[in-house]
């Protein structure tokens, strides 16, 4: 009887491995869409539109990137949560937005960010970098502090999403240097970049390369970078841990699929997505954006978002930051 019922284990199990191995090999036969809920030209955008060179090559069909910017993030993230789990629906996330939804938003979230996606991998991260507005002569975050102390509750930042990074950056920038700054959310950094430029607003926490050529031409200057270490691409733009301490954060994008995806679809496109980190083409984008190839396993950056969701989770409820 034991042996006879190990027979049958073994055969539905080779079964489901000849299966998932079929679906791999016939993975992709259409377009794919990539969701990604954020305006063109950003960090995360350029990415995917590296990567792409490398994906559409090798699967041989055509990959659409579909910009839906809204809401931190979470009007895009809904679409891909509630797609058929076939692999032929992606979204590509600021992974940090991915974490802070779901205590942000709570039951005003149509969709659970970690049961409703089967996460990929980390695909890369780029420093933020805190630009202002010119005008004031602000150059250096200790100068950009007693400016706000001096002037409690009128700066005004500009970010990219009530909940975003953007947002949340500033809200920590806040509580570690005692400033109080008003918050005007756009969608999107470099719109939000806009605002800093125009004056409406007078900083943000922005992209280098959204940044850099306004910073060039003086129309913006840079004031901080939040990793902890300075990016080659900016070597004279200090770290805002330099002058705050513990501060490293930054723009991590990563790639998902909605829960219930074929194993072996998941891990194609991990697979494919890693080897797109290796071609000349998208390092020399990656390098020119300040951005670093991630290197988790599906399983590692399963853990990692884990423990991001709860760490962010106690920032938000820490900050009292809440989308009404």
């Amino acid at each position: 009887m034991k042996r006879n019922f190990s027979l049958l284990l073994f055969a539905v199990s080779m079964v489901v491995l000849c299966s998932g191995q079929a679906v791999a090999q016939n993975y992709p036969n259409k377009t794919i869409r990539i969701v990604l809920p954020w305006p063109p030209g950003g960090i995360t955008d350029v990415i995917m539109r590296a990567v792409n060179i490398h994906l559409s090559e090798v699967f041989g069909q055509q990959l659409v990137i579909d910009n839906r910017a809204g809401a931190g993030g979470t009007l895009g993230a809904a679409i891909v949560a509630k797609a058929p789990a076939d692999g032929y629906t992606l979204l590509m996330h600021d992974i940090a937005s991915q974490c802070i939804s779901a205590t942000l938003y709570g039951s005003k979230l149509n969709y659970d960010p970690m049961k409703d996606f089967q996460p990929i991998m980390m695909v890369a991260g780029s420093p933020m970098v805190l630009v202002a507005n010119p005008s004031p002569q602000v150059r250096t975050l200790p100068q950009l502090i007693q400016l706000a102390k001096s002037r409690p509750g009128q700066l005004s930042y500009a970010s990219s999403g009530a909940g975003s990074i953007t947002h949340l950056a500033a809200v920590r920038m806040q509580k570690m240097s005692g400033v109080d700054l008003l918050h005007v959310p756009f969608k999107g950094s470099i719109p939000a970049a806009s605002s800093v430029m125009s004056g409406e607003t007078f900083m943000s926490f922005s992209t280098i390369p959204a940044s850099l050529s306004h910073a060039k031409n003086g129309r913006l200057v840079m004031i901080a970078q939040s990793f902890a270490k300075r990016a080659p691409q900016i070597p004279d733009v200090p770290t805002l841990a330099e002058t705050l301490g513990d501060f490293d954060l930054g723009f991590l994008s990563g790639l998902w699929v909605p829960a219930g995806t074929p194993r072996a679809i998941v891990d194609r496109l991990h697979a494919e997505t890693l080897r797109a980190m290796e071609q000349p083409k998208v390092k020399d984008i990656l390098t020119a954006n300040a951005a670093i190839p991630g290197r988790l396993s599906t399983q590692e950056f399963t853990e990692y978002m884990a423990r991001e969701t709860r760490n962010w989770g106690d920032i938000v409820r820490s900050s009292g930051v809440k989308v009404e």
